[in-house]
């Protein structure tokens, strides 16, 4: 175990479909409930030779069970966000350095060490209501920062304000990541050129403004901020793993992670190559959970892997759930 939890984070092109198939095999035979989903759609494991082949856990599992590939004492979970009227995904996280070695990773690979970086967290909604992923993550970023000014603004918008002024005069590469409505309320109220500034959204209206679609958001915080492009990062509770996009909505992924895609109307059936539909997520870093995860995300897959998300399918169950009661 300790040999493919090495492997995952060092894994290449070359390496990846003999790294997921050894994930797979451990996942089915330690993961009940996704070994009973993959016997309850009828799949044929003895007939699995690739990635094409495996399947892909419907994501709304995670808010009725315990996803885990073997039985532990969780050292942390992370919980969705969501209503009174809604039930909240539950990731249960046997390690939480994989989780902080995954998305460490991830930052180097795109952006460098945090260490260069002011790192300051706009994320108001995530910060009040905990077991967040994003904050779990954020706050770690801000600490191997190590920037005195690296923090998080819960509504103090004028004293971020101050510190982004104090930050682009001294030159400083600074980087404000913040949920999507309240970068919109930040940029409507204190808008400032930021030439030093990387400016990233990691979506999330939740009722909180009118919907806009991604092209408004990025244009309005492009106005307000001066700045040639807004990034984004795609990320989600039942993942431990993160795609960036430093412009126009085009993600990637670390070598660790894939998407594929699958059929709009049959969503057993996956896509192969480049093309529309359902967003799949290959996430290695899920090895004590899931790594297979079939989204609720409508998207592109460009030629070399690159995606974008075009929003969310309807509510309807995917084939397979109504099969497993457990």
């Amino acid at each position: 175990m300790e040999t493919l939890k090495a492997s995952i984070f060092s894994v290449d092109a070359a390496g990846f479909e003999s790294t997921v198939m050894e994930v797979f095999s451990f996942q089915y035979q330690h993961n009940r409930i996704y070994r009973s989903y993959t016997d309850a759609i009828g799949c044929k494991v003895s007939a699995i030779s690739g990635l094409p082949d495996i399947p892909f856990l419907p994501i709304r599992f995670f808010k009725t069970h315990a996803v885990s590939s073997t039985v532990f004492e969780p050292e942390v979970f992370f919980e969705s966000s969501g209503t009174t009227e809604t039930i909240n995904s539950r990731h249960l996280v046997k390690e939480a350095g994989l989780y902080t070695r995954s998305f460490t990773k991830a930052f180097e690979l795109f952006y460098g060490s945090a260490h260069d970086f002011c790192i300051l967290g706009l994320l108001p909604s995530y910060l009040e209501r905990g077991n967040s992923s994003l904050v779990f993550m954020v706050d770690q970023l801000i600490r191997n920062s190590g920037h005195p000014q690296s923090g998080f603004y819960l509504h103090d918008f004028a004293s971020l304000a101050d510190t982004l002024q104090i930050l682009e005069k001294s030159g400083q590469k600074t980087l404000l990541i913040g949920v999507t409505y309240a970068l919109l309320d930040f940029a409507e109220q204190y808008p400032m050129p930021l030439h030093h500034t990387i400016v990233m959204e990691t979506g999330g209206m939740k009722g909180r403004r009118r919907a806009l679609i991604r092209e408004e958001v990025h244009d309005r915080l492009k106005q307000h901020f001066q700045v040639p492009a807004v990034h984004s990062e795609y990320g989600m509770t039942e993942l431990l793993s993160q795609a960036y996009s430093k412009g126009d909505g085009i993600f990637f992924t670390p070598p660790w992670m894939r998407t594929v895609l699958r059929e709009e109307e049959d969503p057993l059936s996956v896509i192969g190559g480049p093309g529309r539909g359902v967003l799949n997520i290959v996430d290695l870093a899920n090895l004590y959970s899931c790594s297979f995860i079939a989204t609720d995300d409508l998207g592109i897959v460009h030629p070399g892997g690159a995606f974008e998300v075009l929003g969310r399918r309807d509510n309807s169950d995917i084939r397979g759930c109504s099969l497993l009661a457990l």
